[in-house]
């Protein structure tokens, strides 16, 4: 078990099987020492994490829905790498999209939810450009959807 998995245990995390992709496309590109992460959308144990911020939702759900797209993330990784999460430079850049009303202008608080796992789990290697967006929908009516690139060894 590499480094980052047994802190990830500490923390009461065990990574998923990386989601299939759901359409014509790959889950993830490596490009050089770059790992390019198709979004992954928010879904946990009991299923999609579905809801619109700013309609019923609030941040602090809407945060669990993104340190759960994190977790996607990072098993994506762990495929890209062979099964070796210590292969991991750093996190280069997320893109946070959240499913909200026109007029809900937190979304960078809700992709803290993502952002501050990372840290805690990767610690240095956690810290990243960020963008955080809201959208009008997201697939199948998820609340968050991430994606990520990565620089590895």
């Amino acid at each position: 078990m590499s480094t980052i998995e047994t802190t990830l245990t500490d923390m009461g995390i065990t990574l998923p099987d990386a989601p299939a992709p759901a359409a014509n496309y790959v889950p993830f590109v490596q490009s050089g020492h770059q790992v390019w992460v198709s979004g992954q959308i928010s879904q946990g144990p009991d299923g999609l994490m579905i809801g619109k911020l700013g309609d019923g939702v609030d941040i602090e759900t809407g945060a669990a829905a993104a340190k759960a797209c994190a977790i996607s993330l990072l098993a994506q990784l762990k495929k890209a790498c062979d099964g070796d999460l210590d292969r991991l430079v750093r996190v280069v850049k997320l893109v946070g999209m959240v499913n909200s009303t026109p007029d809900f202008t937190d979304q960078p608080r809700v992709i803290n939810g993502a952002s501050d796992f990372l840290v805690a789990a990767l610690g240095d290697k956690g810290r990243h450009a960020r963008s955080a967006v809201g959208v009008a929908s997201l697939p199948m009516g998820v609340m968050v959807e991430i994606e990520a690139v990565f620089e590895i060894a």
